[in-house]
């Protein structure tokens, strides 16, 4: 079985981890030996190939974009097309429907639509949630979008801080929603019990939909373009 090992400091134990688009990490403790690992790896075989099999992982990734002209760009769940031109544009442009970069700027393209798509996000992540944690009753000490989580939407650190993956601007609202919901949520409660479940479904009743739209796109997220 193919695997990848993770090394950290701050772990005293191994876990082992499946992640969506079905690799298989071990995290252990640093210096832990290899072998022990293999006997843990080979013990825990059909758990690791349930989860390789389940249903809600991902299929093969998407194709990423050349950043030519006529491509369709993510967007809040619309497909905007992009446009490369002859003009001189500082950086990305943007009107509601279409993107615009300049032609002697399309080899900085990945670049520059990662930092254009970070802004964006915080612009309309951050008053949904602060919107909803009024909602919700409760306070988080900051939220960021950041692009250090691919595997993970979002988090809620025990610290209060709310953190959302830019990739998630591209998906439909009702989808952004469930995901700010759900962190924030969690800072009345830690677990998913049914009473978190309640609370989210008040604040977004469409939330199964998002769900099953995660499961069926989300791989087309993780992809940065």
């Amino acid at each position: 079985m193919v695997y990848e090992i993770e090394y950290s400091k701050r772990r005293k134990t191994v876990g082992i981890l499946v992640e969506r688009d079905r690799r298989v990490i071990v995290k252990a403790p640093e210096g832990f030996p290899a072998s022990r690992i293999q006997e843990i790896v080979e013990k825990k075989k059909n758990w690791i190939e349930e989860k390789v099999n389940d249903s809600y992982k991902y299929p093969t990734q998407p194709s990423k974009k050349e950043f030519v002209s006529g491509e369709s760009m993510m967007l809040m769940g619309r497909n905007c097309t992009l446009l490369v031109v002859d003009e001189n544009i500082r950086g990305i442009k943007y009107d509601g429907f279409s993107f615009r970069i300049s032609k002697k700027n399309q080899e900085r393209a990945h670049d520059l639509f990662v930092a254009w798509y970070k802004k964006y996000a915080l612009t309309k992540i951050e008053p949904m949630a602060k919107s909803f944690a009024q909602k919700l009753g409760v306070n988080y000490n900051g939220c960021s979008v950041t692009d250090t989580m691919k595997y993970r939407w979002a988090s809620c650190t025990p610290k209060g801080n709310v953190n959302f993956s830019w990739r998630i601007i591209k998906a439909p609202v009702f989808v952004i929603e469930y995901l700010i919901v759900h962190e924030l949520a969690h800072l009345r409660i830690s677990d998913h019990s049914p009473e978190f479940w309640n609370i989210v479904s008040i604040q977004v009743p469409s939330y199964e939909d998002a769900k099953i739209w995660l499961r069926d796109n989300g791989n087309v997220l993780e992809v940065d373009f």
